[in-house]
């Protein structure tokens, strides 16, 4: 399989029409992570009630398929529980890295990059956007914990 291949008229319409949403004024957690390999940034902010997503805001920086990974995250993610978001990045994790099956349901479209396991190189930006939200959301958890006594 040719570098070239990897991106797929589909990989090539989730990135070119990905939502883009607006980072959040007040996050419970945000994130950056960057690739050293390729150079991707992706920086995100998460907003969570009761155990949920319920906002989301991002800015990226990334080559093509670590933007199909960020559009269907954007899209996919706002009513996604927490637990559910980490299964996921483990699922992503396992798809590229062990030959895992790729996700299904509301998040089947990443499935598009399951040809990138075949390209270590391009495993970090593609996951990117799964870490920086894990991140977010550890951040919000523990800022969570911190009682304030007065």
């Amino acid at each position: 399989m040719e570098l070239s291949d990897l991106y797929s008229q589909k990989i090539l319409d989730l990135a070119g029409n990905a939502l883009q949403p607006a980072r959040l004024d007040h996050p419970d957690g945000s994130a950056r992570k960057v690739s050293r390999v390729c150079g991707s940034v992706i920086e995100v902010d998460v907003g969570i009630e009761q155990g949920i997503i319920a906002a989301y805001g991002h800015d990226v920086s990334a080559c093509a398929l670590g933007q199909t990974s960020a559009a269907v995250v954007a899209r996919e993610i706002v009513g996604t529980p927490v637990a559910e978001f980490r299964q996921l990045r483990e699922q992503m994790h396992a798809m590229l890295k062990q030959n895992g099956a790729p996700p299904v349901g509301k998040w089947s479209d990443l499935r598009f990059l399951e040809p990138v396991r075949e390209y270590p190189a391009r495993h970090m930006s593609t996951l990117l956007v799964f870490d920086a939200v894990v991140a977010a959301i550890e951040k919000a958890e523990s800022a969570e914990s911190v009682v304030v006594d007065r």
